[in-house]
C-alpha cells in the first residue's frame, strides 16, 4: 500500500516517465524517471496488473487506472484488478541490492542501466528466485542444510528463495520424491542441488505456459489465462492416480493451506 495516501501517490506519478520493467519474485517495479523511486506491485493472492486501450471496457474490481503513453504516443491503461485486495500498488524509494548484483529479471538486459542494481526498499528482503542469473544455487542449498524445518516451509520462506508458491512446490517436491514435511537438514546435498534444478525447469516451463490459471483472478498483462494447470502432477490432482505409480494422490491440511503428494512416492523419511 502507498501509506501517504492517494492524493500524494497521484502526486509523484503523474508527468514521469517509466524507465524499465523488473521483477523479483511476486514483486514487480518500474523505476521512474526520477532516478530514485519506482512503482511497486504486488498481486497478492488475487491481483491482476492488465494492459488495456482507453475504450477497452471497464473491468470488475478494477481499483487503480493509471493513464499513460507509450513511446510512440499510443494511449494506454495500466488497470490494477483485485478481488481479495490482498495487492497493493506504491511509489517506493530505490536502495542498493544486498549482494551489489542486479535488483532482479529486466525487460532491457543488454543495456547499461543506472538503476540495474537497485530494489524498492518494499522487496530488499525478498531473496532471488531460480531463475534469476544471479541465483547463487550453492549458497542457497548450504543455508538450507542448516534448516530444521520441513522441506516445503524452506523453500516457500522468501528470505532464502523467493518465486516458489504453493502450486510449483508441489509439483517441484513430487518431481523430486520427497516428502513436504521431510526435515531439510535430514537430506543431502545432492538431493537439494537436485530440489533447486527441478524448480528451476517447474518455473521456467509454467512461465512459458502463460501461469496456472484455475479461474478468471489469474491472468497476464493481457488478460490471458496460463494452461500450467493441464501438466500439474501433484496440485490439485486429489484421488487421482499418480503419474509414476498409480497411487491416489493426497492431500494432507498444511500451514493453512494444503499439501498434495503421493504416499507411495514421497515417504516422510
Amino acid at each position: 500500500r502507498h501509506l501517504s495516501g492517494p492524493a500524494d501517490f497521484r502526486k509523484k506519478l503523474v508527468g514521469t516517465k517509466v524507465l524499465d520493467v523488473v521483477r523479483r519474485g511476486k514483486f514487480l517495479w518500474l523505476p521512474l524517471d526520477s532516478g530514485v523511486s519506482a512503482l511497486v506491485g504486488h498481486l497478492g493472492m488475487s491481483g491482476q496488473m492488465l494492459i488495456r486501450t482507453p475504450d477497452y471496457p471497464a473491468d470488475n474490481l478494477n481499483r487503480v487506472t493509471i493513464e499513460f503513453e507509450t513511446s510512440k504516443g499510443k494511449p494506454l491503461e495500466l488497470r490494477f484488478v483485485d478481488q481479495r485486495i490482498f495487492g497493493s500498488l506504491a511509489i517506493d524509494d530505490l536502495v542498493q541490492t544486498r549482494d551489489g548484483g542486479s535488483g532482479g529479471f529486466s525487460a532491457g538486459k543488454n543495456r547499461s542501466k543506472p538503476w540495474q542494481n537497485l530494489i524498492p526498499v518494499s522487496a530488499a528482503h525478498i531473496a532471488r528466485d531460480p531463475l534469476d542469473d544471479a541465483f547463487d544455487q550453492d549458497a542457497v542449498v548450504s543455508k538450507m542444510r542448516t534448516k530444521k524445518s520441513g522441506i516445503k516451509r524452506v523453500i516457500l520462506d522468501q528470505n532464502l528463495v523467493s518465486g516458489i508458491g504453493n502450486i510449483y512446490a508441489d509439483e517441484s517436491l513430487w518431481l523430486a520424491k520427497l516428502h513436504f514435511d521431510r526435515s531439510a537438514d535430514g537430506i543431502s546435498k545432492a538431493k537439494l542441488t537436485e530440489l533447486m534444478e527441478i524448480s528451476k525447469q517447474v518455473l521456467a516451463a509454467a512461465v512459458k505456459q502463460g501461469g496456472t490459471s484455475f479461474d478468471e483472478q489469474y491472468k497476464n498483462v493481457n488478460g490471458e489465462s496460463g494452461y500450467f494447470s493441464q501438466q500439474l502432477y501433484a496440485y490439485g490432482q486429489t484421488d487421482r492416480p499418480c503419474a509414476r505409480c498409480q497411487t491416489p494422490i493426497r492431500r494432507q491440511a498444511w500451514a493453512n493451506r494444503g499439501s498434495h503428494f503421493c504416499p507411495r512416492c514421497q515417504r516422510p523419511s
